[in-house]
């Protein structure tokens, strides 16, 4: 699942900010300034100034995130392997995860900090207008895709994509969809499925949750009528019989996902929830070096087998300049896209 939205935009039907939300958002800024002036003290202490010795592993976003559970996955595997002596998670939560990406943005040099990112930062830089891109920091790997599900109540008269667009189409703004931040993968299905069956995207009724907890409780509660967001956030309840799934956003079917892909069902809808790692800007090429090496012992393990199976992930591993071209090439897709829907 994409990430804690607490500081993003609200959703088109809200009327304006409110002051908690104000509020809330100070907070996450100020949270966020105390967790890098802790990084950037563990990085300039006298001892173990290297990556092996001491590393820093940032998800934007909350605890329990998609990001923050590769990161902590990440750092499983480093202990467990040994390949550094010693490592930590901090937690930069907001904004589609462009409040880190401003805040590592600002650790010039720095050689021991990666940070988690993907797809929906791509989309969540261009949504809040982020004075910071990912031209500003220094891309290390791509790791893993993951897959979007349509789903819906067990209950709910929809029995396919086709019901369910049949049923959109007669009052979009009366459709409530939900799924992760603003700018995330989930909205770029969404809006892509929208053009796709003659929706105008605008009028998309799309409403941003933290977490796949919270969107299983409003699909059961009626409070949305579909949902698109990971499958690891629904199978428990699709497997349980309380949702249903329609099907996923692979390019092709995905063995343990037993729905359709959207191209089968005649929409040519097929983005994947990736996830890579950048570090700070500034780094000379034996630190980035260095930082790459590390990332592909990590995914060379055993363990990071082990975690790809339980998470149900797919490797998609890209270093060095590899993943500096598919960034460049994916970044020129979320453009495109959210260029097609105003912003």
């Amino acid at each position: 699942m994409p990430t804690d939205v607490t500081s993003v935009p609200p959703p088109p039907t809200t009327t304006g900010p409110t002051r908690a939300r104000v509020l809330r958002g100070f907070a996450v800024a100020v949270g966020a300034a105390l967790v890098v002036a802790g990084v950037r003290d563990a990085a300039s202490g006298d001892t173990g100034a290297t990556a092996r010795a001491q590393l820093n592993l940032i998800a934007p976003a909350a605890a329990g995130g998609g990001w923050d559970g590769a990161a902590r996955e990440i750092q499983q595997v480093l202990r467990a392997d040994g390949i550094v002596n010693n490592s930590q998670v901090l937690n930069i939560p907001g904004a589609g995860g462009t409040i880190g990406l401003n805040e590592l943005a600002q650790m010039d040099g720095e050689t021991q900090t990666l940070m988690m990112m993907g797809i929906t930062m791509l989309g969540a830089i261009r949504v809040n207008s982020s004075p910071r891109t990912l031209g500003d920091v220094t891309p290390i790997a791509r790791l893993t895709d993951d897959y979007d599900v349509v789903v819906v109540p067990a209950d709910s008269p929809y029995d396919s994509v086709g019901d369910l667009v049949a049923a959109w189409a007669q009052d979009p703004n009366a459709f409530a969809f939900g799924g992760g931040s603003l700018g995330s993968v989930d909205q770029m299905i969404i809006a892509q499925l929208a053009q796709a069956v003659g929706i105008d995207p605008l009028d998309v009724n799309y409403v941003a949750y933290s977490g796949g907890g919270e969107l299983a409780t409003s699909l059961l509660s009626g409070t949305i009528a579909a949902s698109v967001s990971g499958w690891a956030d629904f199978s428990d309840q699709v497997e349980a019989g309380r949702l249903k799934a329609l099907a996923v956003s692979a390019t092709e079917p995905v063995d343990f996902i037993d729905v359709p892909t959207l191209r089968q069902e005649g929409y040519d809808v097929t983005l994947t929830n990736w996830r890579g790692i950048v570090a700070p800007p500034g780094l000379s090429d034996t630190a980035r070096q260095e930082l790459e090496a590390i990332v592909t012992e990590v995914v060379e393990s055993a363990e990071w087998r082990q975690a790809l199976e339980r998470n149900q992930w797919t490797d998609t591993f890209m270093v060095g300049q590899e993943f500096r071209d598919d960034l460049a090439a994916q970044t020129e897709t979320v453009n495109r896209i959210w260029t097609g829907l105003g912003y």
